[in-house]
């Protein structure tokens, strides 16, 4: 299987070396947790758009990651706004969906082999307290390579059920997508194993 979202193109975002990004997206989920008022997370979620236009990224190659964002995150704003209040909703979808648009648009943005290295490279100091930066290194990558993958599944598994009239159906949705989900990581596993990625335990 393969896990090669990236998609190339000319652009600034693009040409920004894969440590800065990554942690950008760590100062911008970092500040997003201190200052989430309204008008913050409004602003960042403007700025994170026009990082998209900026990387040349077509509508229909994120129309995917904008429908799994609203399939998690109305259902979320409706609950939370019950509960809450609606103002205090609208600040927790609008951060969520900045982050998870963030961390979408560093992986497309990104090649696999420039984020598992910059991300070793930035672990390896814990290595000294027993933590192996490599195994971690491939953890934090697959896990930002699976969002906008998962956003291309729930994409397809909706309209194989709307072909089946079963596209109002959550559970017909959520369900295929687990197993989907589920079977991936498995396959990967297998595949992982099959390449001997057995790397040293931090000395």
């Amino acid at each position: 299987m393969s896990l090669g979202l990236y998609l190339h193109r000319d652009s600034p975002v693009h040409a920004v070396p894969a440590g800065a990004k990554m942690l950008g997206l760590l100062l911008a989920g970092t500040g997003l947790l201190l200052f989430s008022s309204l008008p913050v997370v409004s602003a960042a979620l403007g700025l994170t758009l026009g990082l998209y236009a900026l990387a040349r990224l077509r509508p229909r190659e994120v129309a995917p990651v904008f429908r799994l964002s609203a399939f998690v995150l109305v259902p979320l704003f409706l609950v939370h706004g019950l509960l809450s209040g609606w103002v205090p909703a609208l600040v927790v979808v609008l951060r969520l969906a900045v982050l998870l648009l963030l961390a979408t648009l560093v992986s497309l943005t990104t090649r696999a082999s420039d984020m598992l290295e910059a991300l070793e490279r930035a672990l390896r100091p814990l290595a000294r307290f027993g933590v192996n930066p490599t195994r971690l290194g491939l953890l934090l990558s697959l896990t930002l390579r699976f969002i906008p993958l998962l956003a291309t599944w729930l994409r397809e598994i909706q309209e194989a059920q709307r072909v089946r009239g079963l596209d109002r159906d959550p559970f017909a949705v959520l369900l295929p997508l687990l197993v989907k989900t589920l079977r991936t990581a498995d396959t990967l596993a297998d595949a992982i194993d099959a390449r001997c990625f057995d790397p040293e335990e931090p000395s």
